[in-house]
């Protein structure tokens, strides 16, 4: 599943691209899986709206849009009128494309802009999600837990001091942190020297606050090398991340630490498989 660095890359690339682009005619698949919001009524909210920024939230990436078929005074204030919301799930894609690019199969929407290009969202999974909100009906989305990006050292330990869980375990808890998942789980308590079973709350202050560090520290490498691709993950553009040829003991089982050369474990915590080094990780 596409995490933390990979949504903000996808969201950037979107951004970037599609920035004041207007949605002219939206288009939607028959599989009802991907629509948490029905498709028509999606197609109805995004027709005539421009696309005032996008930016990720959580493991969201969420388009914000004008008010309803342009309203050129509000636009030019920078009000936002609804948003486009999109999960990618496990194997979903949100490309910029262009309308005589071949239809790739399991496309589930596809957006044509003014500037003529086109925005699609493929999944082969359908565990992926699409959701429109008129900001005028309903609240804006939110995320339910801290972003790891800008999470202070005194939230963090107040998020992970009371819990008797595996930090591993905690840090997959969307409630507490948005957006890291497995690949940075792992990462990141590898480079703050912890081992994924230890309990959240026998962690001391110094540790948790590494730990907080290390995570930062691997999250926004991972976005200047445009995420892992380790499974099905690619960027709006189609291109691969890099951060996969960094990893140091994701999916490295057996496999010599690159620190100290002790072959790279691997056992399931909270169902998910894991990975560390005995000797680095304490």
């Amino acid at each position: 599943m596409p995490e933390l660095p990979e949504v903000e890359t996808i969201a950037r690339g979107v951004q970037e691209r599609l920035r004041g682009d207007r949605i002219v005619e939206a288009w939607f698949g028959s599989h009802r899986e991907p629509f948490k919001t029905p498709p028509a009524r999606q197609a109805k909210g995004l027709e005539g709206r421009a696309i005032l920024a996008v930016h990720r939230t959580g493991k969201h990436i969420v388009c914000e849009l004008s008010t309803a078929y342009g309203n050129p005074i509000v636009e030019s204030a920078g009000g936002i009128g609804a948003q486009w919301i999109v999960h990618l799930g496990m194997t979903g894609r949100l490309l910029v494309t262009t309308p005589d690019t071949p239809l790739a199969a399991h496309t589930h929407a596809r957006l044509s802009l003014a500037s003529g290009r086109e925005l699609r969202f493929m999944d082969p999974r359908r565990f992926g999600r699409l959701d429109f909100r008129d900001l005028s009906r309903n609240p804006a989305f939110s995320a339910a837990g801290a972003d790891p990006l800008t999470v202070t050292a005194a939230e963090f330990a107040a998020l992970f001091r009371p819990r008797k869980l595996p930090i591993k375990a905690a840090l997959l808890n969307q409630k507490l942190l948005s957006g890291v998942g497995n690949i940075y789980a792992d990462e990141s308590l590898f480079r703050a020297g912890i081992r994924p079973p230890r309990l959240s709350g026998r962690l001391t202050r110094a540790e948790l606050e590494g730990l907080r560090l290390a995570l930062r520290e691997v999250l926004e490498h991972a976005i200047r090398l445009g995420g892992s691709s380790v499974s099905d993950y690619v960027d709006a553009d189609g291109v691969r991340g890099f951060f996969q040829l960094e990893h140091c003991v994701y999916m490295r089982t057996g496999l010599p630490c690159r620190r100290c050369q002790t072959p790279i474990q691997r056992i399931l915590l909270a169902g998910r498989g894991t990975h560390y080094c005995s000797q680095c990780q304490r």
